[in-house]
């Protein structure tokens, strides 16, 4: 019998109504255009003031879209994690909200990510004997390549990831145990990110550079205009990341799952079931 989707990760939340998601995301790329002139000029108050507004307009947007609960979870806790960041010696307590909000990206991806439906769904089928080809399932390439190339995935960020925490330990001081700790968060949303598809993976890859970016200045390793590219990048990268979810259905796709599909994407092939 096949697993049961969780109805938390695959369901989406109730949300405003659609009508207002095009007004709610012009506001938000206005608010962080404003955010980053605000950077640059150093505008006073109104640089925090955009910044604290940025996640809870895109949060708005995701739920206007009828996107999953758990997206919306992850961009309340980075709004919490950006007031923390604002407030002198909240810089731990800042890393423990954005620690959350990977959390909730990790657990959406690994979740969701579409091959992992399909070998469920391939597994049931072997298992029950309802689809006499379920051996072919593993010759036919597809279930092959995937996983070869998400373990390519997890490879070339685990090298990255080495190679920043040795180049930076030096100079992380009393930071050094929660800033690798956090690192290894931020690194698995970028790679469960790219399981999920391109626009997700670019997403999780930019908020894998932002943050990269915050821990330069830790470590004392400043460069001009690196605030204006660790929220550049961090806008981006959690646009990207909560727009992959909710973009409109494929022809041919479910509507009722945002566009993935009840098996995430996986069109099931003749003799298989979706999870029910």
């Amino acid at each position: 019998m096949a697993e049961q989707p969780n109805a938390v990760l695959s369901g989406r939340a109730a949300g405003a109504p659609a009508r207002v998601a095009g007004p709610l995301l012009v506001l938000f790329w206005v608010c962080s255009v404003v955010h980053l002139v605000a950077g640059l000029a150093g505008l006073g108050l109104v640089d925090p003031v955009t910044k604290g507004l940025l996640m809870p307009l895109l949060a708005l947007w995701v739920l206007a879209r009828r996107g999953p609960g758990i997206i919306v979870a992850a961009l309340l806790a980075s709004t919490a994690g950006d007031i923390a960041l604002e407030i002198d010696g909240m810089f731990v307590p800042g890393m423990g909200f954005f620690a959350l909000a990977h959390i909730c990206y990790i657990t959406f991806f690994v979740r969701e990510r579409p091959a992992f439906r399909a070998s469920a769904a391939s597994d049931s089928v072997g298992v029950t004997g309802t689809g006499g080809d379920a051996g072919s399932t593993a010759g036919d390439g597809r279930h092959g390549r995937r996983p070869v190339r998400w373990w390519m995935s997890v490879a070339a960020y685990a090298v990255v990831w080495v190679a920043l925490v040795a180049f930076l330990w030096p100079g992380l001081g009393a930071l050094q145990v929660p800033v690798a700790a956090y690192s290894l968060l931020l690194t698995a949303t970028a790679i469960t990110s790219s399981w999920y598809g391109l626009r997700a993976g670019v997403g999780g890859g930019l908020f894998f550079l932002s943050d990269t970016l915050i821990a330069f200045g830790i470590a004392d390793l400043n460069f001009p205009y690196r605030g204006f590219a660790i929220m550049a990048t961090y806008i981006v990268g959690q646009y990207l990341l909560a727009s992959a979810v909710v973009r409109p259905p494929e022809p041919g796709v479910s509507p009722r799952t945002g566009g993935r599909g009840k098996c995430g994407g996986f069109e099931p092939r003749e003799g298989e079931k979706h999870p029910v």
